[in-house]
């Protein structure tokens, strides 16, 4: 008896088709399908089924609900702290989302509360020596949209350099050649990156525009061409800014704020 994923017209699992559909993340999927809250063609869907791109898919308004519920927060993070998990003695970014770090000019409706800090996950590094926005959400849609593997959300940093001996005017020190290297032709991890945009802010500070999010990507980028980081900081994802958000503080994702 052949498999499923065989059928004619090819079949996806639930969770994924859900996920491929925008409706919520994989792991929402699996939580919703075991409580009942998902029918497939009109049946109650059992896990691990099988679909095929044709298949009616209707979620139980109790998920909805849930979801409506679930908060995205934008926090605008120091140096010295990691965005995931805690590590080496240096504490997680979330430790910062508390009552009295909540940004005073934040005009979004909702109050917080100790619940909206379960599930709460970053959605993108931002490593320990760098600062600015870090976005952390209960919402598997958004993390998958910023950090999918068909992601191509646009992340915008300001980074400040150096060129050995040189900190002042670096601009005028670096060869435009390397600088059309950061902008494409660099690899790392034995993978070529995409296509980035470079250009000076300012002599000594460079605006890179990437839509990968590899490890520490942007200090190896400019290692590789003899540029040295002395301070990086994200100031937008998507079309959301850091703004006016103060340095350890953070705000709500606005209602109809969108990535």
């Amino acid at each position: 008896m052949p498999e499923p994923s065989a059928a004619p017209g090819g079949t996806t699992r639930l969770n994924k088709r859900m996920a491929e559909l925008g409706l919520c993340s994989r792991r929402e999927a699996d939580e919703w399908i075991a409580r009942g809250w998902v029918k497939v063609d009109g049946q109650v869907a059992p896990m691990g089924l099988q679909v095929g791109p044709q298949a009616r898919i209707e979620v139980d308004p109790k998920a909805r609900g849930q979801q409506r519920e679930q908060v995205t927060i934008l926090l605008h993070k120091p140096v010295g702290y990691v965005s995931g998990q805690a590590e080496e003695g240096y504490e997680p970014a979330v430790v910062l989302v508390q009552g009295r770090n909540r940004w005073q000019g934040d005009r979004a409706p909702q109050r917080f509360a100790p619940s909206q800090l379960r599930g709460l996950a970053p959605a993108g590094r931002l490593d320990i020596d760098s600062t600015g926005l870090l976005v952390l959400t209960q919402d598997g849609r958004i993390a998958r949209q910023l950090i999918g593997e068909d992601s191509s959300v646009e992340k915008e940093y300001l980074v400040r350099v150096a060129f050995g001996q040189v900190t002042a005017n670096v601009q005028a020190a670096f060869p435009p050649s390397q600088l059309a290297r950061l902008r494409h032709g660099l690899s790392l991890d034995g993978q070529p990156l995409k296509p980035a945009k470079v250009d000076w802010q300012n002599p000594e500070q460079l605006r890179f525009v990437l839509t990968e999010g590899k490890k520490r990507q942007i200090r190896r980028m400019c290692e590789l061409v003899g540029l040295k980081v002395v301070g990086l900081k994200r100031v937008r994802i998507g079309r959301v800014t850091l703004g006016q958000l103060p340095l350890g503080q953070w705000r709500y994702l606005a209602p109809g704020e969108r990535f």
